[in-house]
């Protein structure tokens, strides 16, 4: 099929019976900070929050009388799922749609809003797809590919056209998630054919790349696993058609990491205050990485933000990353002398930064082990520095800012029983969230009892949630809770309770 072919299907495709016409717009705070104008194509607003109604309905509407009266079916990870489905409920038409396990909860709840028949199946797209293919040949349906098809390719490709009519201006470049390459297929045919000025670029997470790895290869490869972070875009293999127009019309792929989506999520909240699911965080993250990469400035560039349909129980994950990602906050090890007050000296060389976590155990009698999380400013170049000066004042610092299994499972472990920390009282103690308040605890505190536990985290409340342990003496204790008491901080004593007596009291 050629290009005027595409371009003639992409300008009569049937998609705004459901569909609006998205808004383009600037985001204000994002582009200030990266100095080029970036703008939303919010496809996220779409009835379905997602840009998957376009290509769904183009090729349902298609479809002759007798087809219809067969009913269709389609795979999907979630977001063609539910424009299948609502485009099927609008036509009277039966929707089957088989969906992976791994498909997020409210995406699984909209297709059944919208009346699809919900069969779920397999891990991921692929697997999901090839029993669609079983239950069509069973049931003589009609197959509604996501992306590998020239009506659902033009659907997407409406987008394109939309772009072009609503910023009629100098456009650098498009960034455009993939998956199997629908989407970006689409706009690439249509851009290319009436601005082929404009540089249209793919953009992939880094464990999912099979577009970026197709046309690298120059012919479609199969990846052996593909990350579920993204799920709307976890798909091994690119599309047949998708291949061949992206092999001709794309300018460029590029990967972004699970960091760098979750920092684009938040990016994307705070100039909208909506919240992308990380597939539609993708193009945001990847205008953010090419403008660091070339050095541009003053350019205008569009990110598709193709979809909304994130489950909630996500966010505090995103949340913690996006720091990571935005390289707002340093993740360090580090070794301290095991004796009064050196915990306190620590906290001093860190100085007046804000302190995201802390975890600390008493580990033996010599040396021990701090985990902390530390917000930064000004990006590598503090981090950098703070090691830096870290290490001059005679500390070990392994900064694990970078190391996936510490961001994931350590900083959540960090403890456990203590051998010898004898006499332990455990307090958990409300910080206010305001620069000083630990040194103000750990200066009460003094040199007089070492702390064995502590753990900090920043939950965005008004206070902090402290947990620290102190070795007392028996007959010190009264002193203990004297201090505590002139502190003015609201605390509790947790000695006896029973996930301290399980899992951290030395016995």
């Amino acid at each position: 099929m050629g290009d005027a072919d595409y371009l003639k299907r992409i300008n009569t495709a049937r998609v705004y019976d459901v569909a609006i016409e998205s808004p383009l717009m600037q985001a204000n705070q994002l582009s200030a900070r990266i100095g080029n104008a970036v703008y939303l194509k919010r496809e996220d607003l779409q009835p379905v929050h997602s840009f998957k109604l376009r290509g769904a309905y183009n090729k349902i509407s298609q479809l002759t009388p007798e087809e219809r009266e067969r009913g269709v079916i389609c795979a999907s990870a979630g977001n063609h799922a539910q424009g299948v489905a609502l485009s099927g409920r609008n036509m009277g038409i039966r929707a089957v749609i088989v969906m992976p396990r791994t498909t997020p909860e409210i995406k699984v709840r909209a297709v059944a809003g919208f009346g699809g028949e919900i069969v779920l199946h397999g891990d991921s797209y692929d697997e999901a797809a090839a029993h669609a293919a079983e239950l069509q040949a069973r049931d003589g349906l009609v197959y509604i590919h996501p992306y590998d098809d020239p009506d659902v390719i033009a659907g997407q490709g409406t987008i394109g056209m939309e772009i072009v009519r609503q910023h009629p201006q100098d456009i650098h470049a498009v960034f455009v998630c993939v998956g199997g390459g629908g989407l970006l297929a689409g706009v690439a045919a249509y851009i290319k054919s009436v601005r082929p000025d404009i540089r249209v670029i793919g953009v992939e997470p880094e464990d999912a790349a099979s577009m970026g790895a197709a046309l690298a290869a120059g012919e479609r490869v199969a990846l052996p696993e593909v990350g579920l972070f993204a799920d709307g875009v976890a798909v091994k293999q690119a599309g047949k058609e998708t291949f061949r127009l992206c092999s001709k019309h794309v300018d460029a792929m590029m990967t972004v990491s699970v960091d760098e989506i979750c920092a684009a999520v938040r990016d994307i909240y705070e100039d909208t205050r909506a919240l992308a699911e990380p597939a539609g965080a993708l193009a945001v993250a990847g205008a953010k990485k090419y403008v660091a990469e070339t050095g541009i400035e003053n350019q205008d560039l569009v990110a598709i933000t193709s979809g909304a349909n994130v489950n909630f129980d996500r966010l505090s994950y995103i949340a913690e990353r996006a720091e990571l990602g935005e390289r707002r906050e340093a993740l360090l090890a580090v070794t301290i002398p095991e004796r009064p007050g050196s915990f306190r000296e620590f906290c001093m060389r860190i100085g007046d930064r804000s302190i995201s976590e802390f975890s600390y155990r008493y580990a033996d009698a010599q040396r021990a082990q701090v985990f902390c999380g530390v917000k930064l400013t000004n990006g590598v170049a503090e981090r950098d520095a703070l090691i830096a000066d870290l290490e001059v004042d005679g500390y070990e610092v392994v900064d694990m800012s970078r190391n996936e299994m510490a961001k994931l499972h350590v900083r959540h472990m960090v403890g456990g029983r203590a051998r010898g920390a004898g006499d332990e009282v455990l307090f958990r103690v409300e910080f206010p969230e305001r620069p000083g308040a630990l040194l103000k605890f750990l200066n009460s505190v003094g040199d007089r009892w070492n702390i064995s536990l502590f753990h900090y985290r920043n939950h965005g409340h008004a206070h902090g949630l402290v947990l620290v342990g102190m070795q007392v003496a028996p007959d010190q204790q009264a002193d203990c809770r004297a201090a505590l008491d002139a502190l003015g901080y609201d605390y509790a004593e947790e000695s006896q309770n029973p996930a301290y007596q399980l899992f951290l009291h030395s016995h």
